[in-house]
């Protein structure tokens, strides 16, 4: 038995297909081209990028992440009051506790690699030399400043591998608690005002 193709679906299809190809080219044609032909543009956004090391860039996700995340968790109306309670001083703690620890920790392993990879020279230990590359004469140059940031926020990487269960987890049950107690004690005030009141 022959299949039959139905031509009126078949062009139906083509017809659509068209349709959306020249509606994306015509929208496309719309929107003005990207040109970044000034060259303090370029500079500026290379020296950005060579300035912000992942130390700021975690801090910057961190208070963004404490801008949004909080709110979020605290208007869920999926859940009771106490949990968005808790789950709110649970996002909080865990983006103060993470920040702080990555913070502190990519800036330390930057500070050491910077230490530890010293230019090879008379008064120079050994053990400051550790991480420098064969050959290297210059400490100044963008290649050697951007090696040590990089050599540094993997060393942090392998770090906090183990941070987040000495530090960061303990941290943040911590605060949880304290901001959860906070909170009660703050509802506590608040109901005792109103039986004086009645």
């Amino acid at each position: 038995m022959a299949l039959k193709v139905n031509n009126t679906n078949t062009s139906l299809y083509q017809g659509i297909v068209n349709t959306y190809r020249n509606a994306k080219s015509k929208a496309l044609d719309l929107l003005p081209n990207a040109e970044y032909s000034s060259e303090k543009v370029i500079d500026g956004i290379k020296k950005t990028g060579e300035k912000i090391s992942s130390a700021e860039q975690r801090l910057i996700l961190g208070a963004s992440a404490l801008m949004s995340q909080p709110f979020i968790d605290s208007h869920n109306r999926n859940v009771d009051e106490e949990t968005r309670k808790v789950s709110v001083a649970r996002t909080i703690a865990k983006i103060i506790a993470g920040t702080t620890t990555g913070y502190l920790i990519r800036k330390g392993c930057i500070k050491g690699i910077k230490a530890l990879s010293q230019i090879p020279a008379e008064g120079v230990s050994d053990i400051k030399t550790i991480f420098t590359p064969k050959g290297i004469k210059d400490n100044t140059t963008d290649s050697f400043v951007q090696y040590r940031n990089a050599m540094g926020t993997v060393v942090a990487l392998v770090v906090m591998m183990f941070t987040n269960f000495i530090i960061d987890a303990p941290l943040t049950k911590f605060l949880t608690n304290h901001l959860v107690k906070k909170q009660d004690d703050k509802n506590n005030i608040k109901e005792n005002k109103d039986e004086i009141a009645k």
